[in-house]
C-alpha cells in the first residue's frame, strides 16, 4: 500500500492505517529509536508512541512524506524519552555524535531569534547540494544516529573514510551556515 492510501485510511479513522504504517515502516521507526535508546522494550514503546501520535495529527496534518513524518515523531520521542527517563544510560556512540556535530551548530543563547524550524530549512537547503553520498553519511550520522561501523559497512566504506566525510561535511555546513549570516 502507498503512503497516499495510508493517509487516506487515517482520514477515514480507520485502524487499518495502523497496521499499514506499523507493515511499512515499523522496521524502519524501530531501528531510529533503539539506535538512540538501545533498549530495545523502550524503542519499542516510543514506536507505539509514535503510531498513537501519528493517528492523533492525521488529519488534520497531511504529510508531504509520511516515511519522514513518522521517522520524525519517532525520532523526537526517542530523544524525549533519552533525556527524561535514560539521560544516564545513553549510548557511546549517541553522545558522541551529539558532541560532533554541537560545535558545527549555532549556540541559541548567541543567535537570538533563531528557530529550530529555520535552522532546519537552512540545513536543508545545504544538504540538498552536498554530493548524495556525503549527505546520506550525514544523514545517518546525525539524523537516524547510526554507528560508524554501520554506515561503513551499508556504503562498503571504511571507518576512516566515514569519519573524514562527516569531517569534511561538517565543516562545509559549519562554512556555509557562517555565509548565511549564522555564527557558529
Amino acid at each position: 500500500m502507498d503512503d497516499l492510501q495510508i493517509i487516506r485510511l487515517y482520514f477515514a479513522r480507520d485502524e487499518q492505517a495502523i497496521r499499514e504504517t506499523d507493515r511499512k515502516y515499523g522496521k524502519l521507526c524501530f531501528q531510529v529509536a533503539n539506535n538512540l535508546l538501545a533498549c530495545r522494550e523502550d524503542a519499542e514503546e516510543c514506536v507505539s508512541a509514535a503510531y498513537l501520535a501519528l493517528w492523533n495529527k492525521i488529519p488534520p496534518t497531511h504529510p508531504k512524506s509520511l516515511k519522514a513524518y513518522i521517522c520524525k515523531i519517532t525520532r523526537n520521542l526517542s530523544l524525549k524519552k533519552l533525556e527524561f527517563a535514560h539521560a544516564m544510560k545513553r549510548s557511546d556512540h549517541t553522545v558522541v555524535s551529539l558532541s560532533e556535530i554541537e560545535a558545527t551548530l549555532p549556540d541559541h543563547r548567541v543567535v537570538q531569534g533563531m528557530e529550530d524550524e529555520e535552522l532546519g530549512k537552512r540545513i536543508s537547503s545545504f544538504l540538498r547540494k552536498e554530493k548524495e553520498l556525503d549527505r546520506n553519511v550525514f544523514l545517518r550520522r546525525y539524523w537516524f544516529f547510526d554507528s560508524i561501523s554501520d554506515i561503513a559497512s551499508r556504503y562498503a566504506l571504511n571507518e576512516n573514510s566515514v569519519k573524514s566525510i562527516l569531517f569534511r561535511t561538517r565543516n562545509r555546513l559549519r562554512a556555509y551556515l557562517e555565509k548565511e549570516g549564522i555564527a557558529v
